[in-house]
């Protein structure tokens, strides 16, 4: 409501107006003079001049409001001169008629000149002046004019979504090693990489130990990477019980910029050496599932997992093929409130991911915050593709009714084993229909322009 930003007072404008591309004036039906200028295709300046006799009315009128609730001694309720309500009420009389003047003609200068707002306006006013006009300012964003272009005759590649024989043999040993032991290794065999170490080591720089650098206790796969380059190599060949000084050079990028490009001298004892053993592919290993049957009924499972996540993954490369070349293909800027908004919706999301890690909500409060610019361009990019995908659903009068909501919240609810009429109410107490709607509605706005693309 724009009225609820008019102040009684002068308030400056967030910030100065350097350029003015092009301005435009018009009468208004109660004789407002306005005049509209443009910032940026999405930032307009309204300035609005309206006639002392226009002003004057509503004076009139905003003190007969007051006079109606005053309570002024020696005076019934309704029935206290003009000029004592001027002398006590003046403040909340002239603020009432602002209010209003600028809210009626600002809602009128939208209308008439086509401007959608999207955001509170700045008001800039001095207040009312006997005898004088009354003139303000409004500085608002507005919703960009797009005319889409480019959505149909794309050009796409799909990824290939077939499952091959080096597919079902990668997940088959994923699964292997979610079942895997570890084994003491037999005899004197040394250390070899994929090998599990129980270690204790003490770091030195410049020969002082240092308490950052040692550890007692500590456990680590070779070939694993957790340790600076060239730690983990270090350990390869020796035995249980054996113990080596070595000397590696930290990275320039160390988190502790202390050690960062520094030579550290550690000395290491193997405490123990244990082997990664992998469960053969058998009867025996089909045990650890109660849905299969035999080994074939498992690789039969997994195919069918492993073209669904293909097939997901091929299908979310080419909708983000489509957005990017549409990107491509409509520059437009974009209002400021609009990045906003999707900012803080995304550091929520952040925030949420976070607590649900096990992260302090407080912390995680303030770990999203910082993240606030590091989002603004995937922000922006995501307002924008979601006014082209809304402005091309528009067009091409594509729509979503209440059946295809029902039948994505029917879809949910057999998911996660809930009833259909609980989640439904849920969606509906939570205000979570209409997201839901948007988010279908894109679905099928993508699979318009995914329809008429020429796809290799």
């Amino acid at each position: 409501d724009p009225a609820r930003t008019a102040d009684r007072g002068s308030t400056p404008l967030s910030r100065t107006i350097s350029t003015l591309q092009r301005s435009s004036s018009v009468t208004s039906g109660t004789g407002a003079a306005i005049k509209i200028e443009e910032i940026s295709p999405v930032k307009k300046k309204i300035s609005v001049e309206i006639p002392w006799e226009e002003v004057k009315r509503e004076l009139d009128a905003a003190y007969r409001t007051v006079g109606k609730k005053a309570r002024v001694k020696g005076f019934r309720p309704g029935k206290t001169p003009r000029p004592i309500l001027e002398t006590y009420f003046k403040e909340d009389a002239e603020g009432e008629a602002v209010s209003n003047l600028v809210q009626r003609s600002f809602e009128e200068a939208m209308q008439a000149n086509g401007l959608q707002p999207v955001a509170r306006p700045e008001i800039e006013q001095n207040g009312i002046q006997p005898d004088k006009s009354f003139t303000y300012s409004a500085t608002v964003e507005v919703e960009p004019v797009v005319e889409p272009q480019g959505y149909t005759g794309m050009e796409l590649k799909r990824e290939d979504a077939s499952v091959t024989d080096q597919d079902m043999d990668a997940r088959l040993e994923e699964l292997r090693n979610m079942y895997s032991s570890l084994q003491d290794v037999e005899g004197d065999r040394t250390v070899q990489n994929g090998d599990f170490l129980l270690i204790d080591f003490e770091g030195k720089l410049g020969g002082e130990p240092r308490k950052e650098l040692s550890e007692t206790g500590f456990r680590i796969e070779i070939g694993s990477g957790r340790l600076v380059p060239g730690f983990e190599d270090a350990l390869v060949g020796l035995k249980k019980g054996e113990a080596k000084e070595f000397t590696v050079r930290f990275p320039e990028d160390y988190h502790n910029k202390e050690f960062a490009a520094q030579d550290i001298t550690f000395h290491a004892t193997v405490k123990d050496v244990k082997v990664k053993v992998l469960p053969a592919l058998d009867d025996q290993f089909i045990k650890n599932f109660e849905r299969y049957e035999n080994l074939e009924a498992l690789k039969a499972d997994l195919r069918k997992s492993l073209e669904e996540e293909k097939s997901a993954r091929a299908k979310a490369a080419l909708r983000k093929a489509i957005n990017d070349r549409l990107l491509e293909l409509n520059a437009f800027e974009v209002p400021e409130a609009f990045v906003e908004r999707q900012i803080l919706s995304m550091m929520i999301e952040t925030q949420r991911r976070m607590v649900m890690n096990g992260m302090d909500p407080d912390n995680a409060a303030k770990v999203a915050a910082n993240l606030h610019d590091q989002f603004r361009d995937e922000a922006t990019r995501l307002v924008r593709a979601g006014i082209l995908l809304q402005k091309i659903s528009e067009k091409e009068a594509i729509a979503v009714d209440e059946r295809e909501i029902d039948d994505r919240i029917r879809e949910m609810a057999a998911r996660y084993g809930r009833d259909f009429e609980t989640m439904k109410a849920s969606y509906e107490k939570d205000n979570l229909t209409d997201r839901l709607r948007d988010q279908i509605l894109e679905e099928k706005t993508l699979d318009f322009i995914e329809s008429r693309a020429n796809i290799r």
